[in-house]
């Protein structure tokens, strides 16, 4: 009975084909990657752990419940746009994918990343203002409470939505984790530490603001029928902004102690601006010349 339960819950509420077969088509890049390219345990376990947490969030009976309770909803997207690319992206798996490739759409890669139109999509998506920016802007706009109510009963708004977070995050945090100087880099090993400073900020204040408004902002989840029984709309809500508020908080932490961790580990090696230089070496006379 326990294991037709626990299947039960891994039965997609919306089944979808093209969410599948990202996950497919990630998934064997991957693991023909880590046949060319030494992986470590740790970063394939941040790699499987954040494949599992993303699908379950997306593809199982979970979504039932975040479309029927706000605060599973924040909770999805806690998955969504924090800890899932954070974790997947904590697996460096960038170069590994690329190495999986077959050898045809590799070469075309690495052409179209010289030509203008390649040069020009890589620096949208890895522009240090515009990321951070979308990166906030995609988690408040959804919580207007009229953008919500019809993205919730629109299933093509509702997985805009899904996929517009789950994006932004890994371009987020594919800036944040960089472990390389700059350049190359696109930030700077400071700027890593200051920007989830700056972009947690308006997630805490729009989390705080949800917990504590006393009225109904999102009647859709009781149109939809709340999927626990007696729970008012306000302590629905509360918990939900408690969720955007604290809990993708300690994420953001977590990603500026690893910045805050490269920029120690770059200053010890004098890989930073003005260190890279080795000190001159006085000169030593000899008596008598």
């Amino acid at each position: 009975m326990l294991s037709m339960d626990v299947l039960g819950w891994l039965v997609p509420w919306e089944f979808s084909p093209a969410l599948v077969l990202m996950f497919v088509v990630g998934i064997v890049l991957f693991i023909r990657g880590a046949r060319v390219h030494r992986v470590s345990a740790a970063r394939q376990w941040l790699f499987w752990l954040g494949i599992v947490v993303l699908y379950l969030s997306l593809h199982t009976r979970i979504d039932y419940y975040a479309e029927r309770l706000f605060f599973a909803h924040r909770l999805q997207h806690l998955v969504l746009h924090h800890l899932g690319p954070l974790l997947i992206m904590g697996a460096y798996p960038g170069q590994v994918m690329r190495a999986g490739l077959p050898m045809p759409l590799r070469l075309w890669l690495k052409n179209f990343r010289l030509t203008p139109f390649g040069r020009l999509t890589q620096a949208v998506l890895t522009n240090k203002i515009l990321v951070p920016f979308m990166f906030v802007f995609l988690v408040v706009v959804w919580l207007i409470p009229s953008v919500q109510f019809y993205s919730m009963l629109d299933w093509r708004l509702y997985r805009l939505m899904n996929w517009s977070v789950v994006i932004s995050g890994f371009l987020y945090w594919n800036l944040i984790l960089d472990r390389r100087p700059s350049p190359p880099a696109v930030l700077s090993p400071g700027a890593r530490i200051l920007s989830p400073v700056i972009t947690m900020v308006p997630q805490m204040v729009v989390g705080a603001v949800i917990t504590f408004t006393e009225y109904d902002l999102y009647p859709i989840f009781d149109l939809c029928g709340r999927a626990i029984p007696g729970m008012s709309a306000v302590t629905d809500q509360a918990i939900g902004g408690l969720t955007m508020w604290i809990l993708a908080g300690f994420v953001e932490v977590f990603g500026l102690l690893f910045a805050l961790g490269t920029l120690m580990r770059l200053s010890g090696k004098g890989r930073l601006p003005g260190k890279n230089r080795p000190a001159p070496v006085p000169a030593i006379g000899v008596a008598g010349t």
